[in-house]
């Protein structure tokens, strides 16, 4: 099922009341409502058929289903069916050993996604909501969920909107609609019939749910409540929108189902074989499952739940909170990041970037504007900034970085611009407000005055450069005031020209002294004239201070990077060349053209567009699912409501903390700290955690296909079993076990973002990992065979066993030193950092002694004491192996290296 059709369909047609488009009597006709709101008792017989005003919500946690997802592995099946045989067939040892292996297993992966989980529901507390509505024509506070079609309600300067509506009512109001638009700048809103095709992020008469009013005042009437708002038929696609397996869960199935036929196809040889020698067939029946049940790695599900629990608490200590332990290598296996530009790439808030006054033109990345502290003109734009300004700090006593602002964005990042020179508190005292002309929409500019000195007060001015430059004749050069002749305006006009055209919305600042014996300033709103020019502010929402390093580091681990985002083109364009991507026309697509394609078109031309301007949900549903159809592994990063839907639909989605909730909720991977190179740690530590994952299957299935071997070809020889059924389990259990647990607390490969990742391919194994197993094994069996044959021939069969059992069971505890390193020699590499695989080894080595030389183990195991001349052949078997391991490596290095000086 197409789900961004499904979407599109119920946003235009379901809703077949297009509200932006109606005249105001039309709307208050087509809601039977009047503009003194709708009386208590039509509201709740409202109430009665409209559903509450509240958003779809994402099902409750829930340990005991927590608790049984933990089961659904191909390999756990496995693993299940495994230990049933061998209850049926009485080997009870076997049964419990691989039941515990599994419920290890399920306990480990329980406790970690537990743990995940309840994390993040500490970090969605949510407050209840009031509103204010109009009813029986009076204002009153209600709970937001209680609204319906047809009431009134009014907003102001930090409301979160409750209900979609249209405007009836505006004084000096903007709405923050990121959320919800992806838009970062706050749309300055009125009371125009708009279009009927007129996009979302552009509908400038109507409010929408879950949107920060920033500035202002409103009257609404309600529209739409709950699922039927903009926002609520988004967390509605949510459900329509199935779960991605990931890489890992993938492969891992395929890999059980693969094992498990190779397993079933040796052991029905095996049974058949006996058969056709004459064997008892209950014997061979035991005989075939005992060669299966040996031949599973029980170790591989305990070993690939502690690897990804070690990653995913390594990914926390560096602030990523990931919600599902099978997602944790997910990020590892990323071939394109999907981002969203606002609050992902960027700051998510506006900040002054660049300032301009006669004399100086600085770039605030570069401290070095600070050095101007004492001169006049820096000094008075700053002065102009914090004063001329309404936005106000609750907390003015802590450090600027801990400061919580309220007013709008332009205010916000204009105070604290000042407030990198000057006191807040010292300006107040030096400069004592007495009166303000607040912004207008309408003049475009604010006014405020102040205590100057005995003879004078002093008028800052803040707006728009064109008012600016239109009341203004004179200019500040340093401490003189000088006349504005047409040269110095065209220069300055040219400067703010220049300014735009970098994306950077700009404000001019002016100030004038006025007798103290005026009385008021309304000439200012009427007349303003005189003004001496100061200076520009340019603001942007500025990049994160590391997300250009990301995007390279990103890059050059072969992971590409797209920007989708609701800004329009320009601004889109522009972060993507500050982010150092190479931008042309034909990589910029903006949503209204995306609308015109089908789903072919978009895949045939998706290869070469780097940036999405003016999306809609359903536009990012269709990118993502796109570019999963051309076979990548898509992770998608964003924080808004708007984002949710592709998050979940993504193979991994990636959600800020500062984001909404719902976005939250869906996303695989929070990050705490807001910071986008979280990110790329959470992309390394996911390839560190697939190696791991390699190193171990590479470990372990060497070792049990060497036991299949060995079993398979002694059958086939007319031999006695070379190692009985405990010792397998001995070494598979025991001496395997302890280097396997060891293998998931690897460090940190240094060179796993050098190169495009391996994850998206349909094996967990690649040739040269197939390869060596192959090796390992057949030169493993086939050297136990021989010395199996050296010691039997001489008549004692036990003895022969435990050389054959203690060799393999040495032979695993040295061999993982060549599998730790596959890029490197073990001649050339450190073998011997991995400081738990060091004492692991150490604990194997005295185990299989005890199991060799401790009479009750010899009893259990059917071993019997070695001397030295049955040591010396177990030495030479394992340098042999050894040595063969990294004759193999060396070849396929040498072929790497080769490719690598091919492709450059």
């Amino acid at each position: 099922m197409n789900y961004c059709i499904l979407w599109y369909n119920i946003n235009m047609h379901k809703t077949k009341i297009v509200w932006h488009h109606l005249a105001l009597d039309k709307i208050f006709q087509n809601l039977e409502a009047t503009k003194f709101g709708l009386k208590q008792k039509e509201a709740e017989k409202r109430q009665d058929s409209h559903d509450l005003n509240v958003l779809a919500q994402a099902e409750k946690f829930s340990a005991w289903r927590l608790f049984w997802s933990q089961f659904k592995s191909a390999l756990v099946y496995v693993l299940i069916i495994a230990a049933l045989i061998s209850f049926v067939f009485g080997e009870f040892v076997d049964a419990y050993v691989i039941f515990a292996a599994v419920l290890l297993n399920v306990v480990i992966g329980f406790w970690q996604e537990k743990k995940a989980n309840q994390s993040l529901q500490k970090l969605n507390k949510v407050v209840k909501q009031e509103s204010v509505v109009i009813r029986d024509g009076q204002e009153q506070k209600i709970e937001s969920r209680f609204l319906v079609p047809g009431d009134l309600i009014v907003l102001q300067a930090g409301d979160r909107v409750p209900a979609d509506g249209r405007l009836l009512e505006i004084n000096n109001f903007r709405v923050n609609e990121a959320t919800l638009t992806g838009e970062s700048w706050p749309q300055e809103k009125n009371l125009k019939v708009l279009e009927k095709g007129t996009v979302l992020a552009e509908r400038s008469n109507s409010v929408f749910m879950g949107t920060l009013v920033v500035e202002g005042r409103a009257r609404v009437i309600v529209t739409n409540t709950g699922l039927a708002t903009e926002i609520g038929q988004i967390t509605s696609l949510l459900k329509e929108t199935e779960d991605e397996k990931t890489p890992l869960q993938k492969n891992l199935d395929q890999f059980a189902k693969n094992i498990t036929k190779i397993i079933v196809v040796i052991a029905l040889l095996v049974f058949f074989l006996g058969l056709v020698e004459g064997q008892p067939i209950v014997e061979m029946f035991t005989v075939a499952v005992a060669l299966a049940v040996s031949a599973i790695p029980e170790g591989l599900v305990i070993g690939v739940t502690m690897i990804l629990t070690i990653g995913m608490q390594r990914i926390l200590k560096n602030n990523g909170l990931v919600r599902k332990l099978v997602s944790a290598e997910t990020l590892g296996s990323t071939t394109l990041i999907c981002t969203d530009k606002t609050g992902t790439l960027t700051e998510g808030e506006m900040r002054v970037t660049k300032i301009f006054t006669s004399q100086h033109l600085f770039s605030l990345s570069d401290s070095s504007w600070k050095d101007q502290k004492q001169d006049k003109e820096i000094e008075r734009l700053m002065q102009i900034a914090m004063m001329c300004n309404d936005a106000a700090v609750q907390n003015p006593n802590d450090a600027i970085d801990d400061w919580l602002v309220l007013g709008s964005p332009t205010e916000k990042a204009l105070l604290l611009f000042g407030s990198q020179l000057a006191k807040i508190k010292d300006l107040e005292h030096r400069f004592r407000r007495k009166e303000e002309i607040p912004f207008d929409s309408k003049y475009k500019y604010m006014v405020t005055r102040h205590s100057y000195d005995h003879q004078h007060d002093i008028i800052f001015f803040k707006g728009a450069p064109e008012k600016v430059f239109q009341f203004s004749d004179f200019y500040l050069n340093q401490n003189k005031v000088v006349k504005l002749n047409k040269a110095k305006r065209d220069h300055f006009l040219k400067v703010w020209q220049d300014l735009s055209s970098e994306g950077l919305r700009v404000l001019a600042g002016a100030y004038k002294l006025i007798p103290r014996k005026e009385k008021d300033i309304k000439i200012c709103q009427t007349n303003p004239h005189d003004l001496i020019f100061v200076g520009l502010w340019g603001l942007s929402d500025p990049l994160r201070q590391d997300t250009k390093e990301t995007i390279e580091i990103a890059l050059k681990a072969g992971i590409k990077t797209i920007i989708i985002t609701g800004d329009n083109k320009f601004t889109a364009s522009k972060i993507a060349e500050d982010l150092g991507l190479k931008i042309e026309q034909k990589n910029i697509l903006g949503g209204e053209d995306l609308l015109k394609m089908s789903d072919l078109e978009l895949e045939k031309k998706i290869d070469e567009v780097q940036v999405y301007a003016r999306v809609t949900p359903a536009d990012k549903l269709r990118i993502v699912k796109a570019w999963q159809k051309k076979g990548e592994i898509v992770s998608m990063t964003g924080d808004g409501v708007n984002d949710a839907p592709a998050l979940k639909a993504a193979d991994i989605g990636v959600a800020v903390s500062s984001g909404s909730d719902v976005a939250k909720e869906v996303a695989d991977l929070v990050l705490l700290d807001n910071n986008f190179k979280t990110i790329v740690t959470a992309i390394r530590q996911g390839r560190v955690i697939f190696d791991n994952v390699r190193k171990v299957i590479l470990y372990l299935l060497s070792d049990s296909f060497s036991e299949i071997i060995i079993i398979f070809l002694a059958m086939l020889l007319g031999w006695p079993l070379p190692i009985a059924t405990a010792q397998i389990l001995w070494i598979n259990l025991v001496s395997d076990g302890l280097p396997n647990l060891a293998l998931t607390m690897e460090p940190e490969d240094e060179e796993a973002m050098n190169a495009k990742s391996k994850l998206n391919k349909k094996t967990l194994l690649d040739f040269e990992g197939k390869f060596l197993i192959f090796i390992i094994s057949l030169i493993t069996a086939l050297s136990s065979l021989w010395i199996f044959w050296w010691f039997w021939r001489h008549g004692d069969e036990d003895l022969a066993r435990t050389v054959v059992f203690t060799a393999l069971g040495l032979d695993t505890l040295f061999y993982v030193f060549s599998i730790r390193s596959l890029k490197h020699s073990i001649f050339t590499s450190h073998p011997f950092q991995n400081q738990y695989l060091n004492l692991a080894v150490v604990f194997g080595l005295f185990l299989q002694l005890a199991a060799i030389y401790l009479p009750f183990l010899n009893q259990a195991l059917h071993t019997v004491p070695l001397t030295w001349s049955e040591w010396r052949v177990i030495l030479v078997f394992l340098v042999g192996v050894i040595l063969a391991i990294e004759i193999i490596k060396t070849i396929f290095i040498f072929y790497y290296k080769k490719v690598k000086v091919k492709n450059l």
